[in-house]
């Protein structure tokens, strides 16, 4: 039996586990994780505050990309977030406030999202979701490469200097990530808590 695999039959947080790992194993499970992991994202992103000067809301899409990484880990959650971002540029309009494509400014942020789902699910692999602390920094790290993307991305897509892409994609929405991370800090551990 692997370590993931005595770690699911035992509760216990073996490493190279992410929580997605403890439902019993399948093909079918691994669809089904994918596919609700884009539902997911697509619903969070119904939940949009316009901004005042900026083409980039305030969504809940961020942390549920965020949570889907983390759950499901690097490979799913790739899988679960260019699923996302691949049905939206067909037309599914499940982008912020019921878009779809790729030719809106914000698009960075849903590739920057992909980037980060795979990078925060090689972290929870490691263990990166198991306490407050550890979240918290694969939090700031998962935000952080959805800006790395994005704020580029908004910047040659609207025609901005840099300084105005940061002011307009950026600053903004620091309190919002950090509230959003403070419930990823509750969250996360706590289901592992509730594994054992």
């Amino acid at each position: 039996m692997s370590t993931a695999a005595a770690g699911s039959a035992a509760g216990f947080k073996a490493p190279g586990t992410v929580l997605a790992d403890l439902l019993p194993a399948s093909r079918a499970r691994d669809i089904a994780l994918v596919v609700g992991g884009a539902v997911l994202t697509g619903l969070a992103a119904q939940l949009s505050v316009p901004v005042h000067g900026s083409p980039v809301p305030v969504t809940g899409q961020t942390f549920a990309a965020l949570l889907v990484g983390t759950s499901l880990g690097a490979r799913r959650g790739f899988a679960s977030l260019a699923l996302y971002a691949a049905a939206g540029v067909a037309g599914l309009p499940w982008f912020s406030e019921g878009a779809s494509g790729w030719s809106m400014p914000s698009f960075g942020y849903i590739l920057g999202m992909i980037v980060a789902a795979t990078m925060v699910g090689a972290l929870a692999r490691r263990g990166g979701d198991r306490t407050v602390l550890r979240t918290a920094g694969v939090m700031v790290l998962g935000s952080a490469a959805i800006y790395a993307v994005g704020v580029p991305y908004l910047a040659a897509s609207a025609h901005l200097s840099a300084s105005q892409a940061v002011s307009l994609g950026l600053r903004p929405y620091l309190l919002g990530d950090a509230l959003k991370s403070i419930l990823a800090m509750a969250l996360l551990p706590a289901a592992w808590r509730l594994t054992r």
